[in-house]
């Protein structure tokens, strides 16, 4: 499998803007620019929106795998994922996913969220700390 997407970029660094695009055109020519990466306020998307994004959405498939591996179906997971930058480097990622998941106890779904810090796929290409926090709706 191989998945694809596109960059674009007009002027330099901090007036320049540019665009992304993905294969299946769910971002198309989505503006990114410096403002949008690293001022407030700016609309647009960033690179490490995007990653958080990214891994927000693997995380939580990875949970509900885990979770149909034993038979249990979710009916919501919700997951918000924190990216920490330190001056140019991405230092750290926290997932926190909120869970209503019938037939499980707290410890079970935090150890399956655990897990599924672990081993996601996004999860495994990253060097840098990923911690995560569950939370069991009833």
């Amino acid at each position: 499998m191989i998945r694809t997407a596109t960059a674009h970029w007009e002027g330099d660094l901090k007036e320049g803007k540019g665009s992304l695009t993905t294969a299946s055109n769910i971002l198309k020519q989505t503006n990114y620019s410096f403002k949008t990466r690293f001022e407030d306020g700016a609309t647009g998307t960033n690179p490490e929106e995007l990653l958080a994004a990214a891994h927000a959405g693997c995380f939580t498939m990875a949970v509900a795998a885990l979770l149909t591996q034993k038979k249990i179906t979710p009916k919501a997971l919700d997951t918000e994922a924190t990216l920490t930058m330190e001056g140019l480097s991405i230092t750290s990622i926290h997932l926190s996913i909120t869970g209503l998941v019938p037939g499980i106890t707290a410890d079970d779904f935090t150890a399956i969220t655990k897990d599924a810090e672990k081993n996601c796929l996004i999860s495994k290409v990253l060097n840098i700390t990923i911690i995560s926090d569950a939370h069991l709706k009833s």
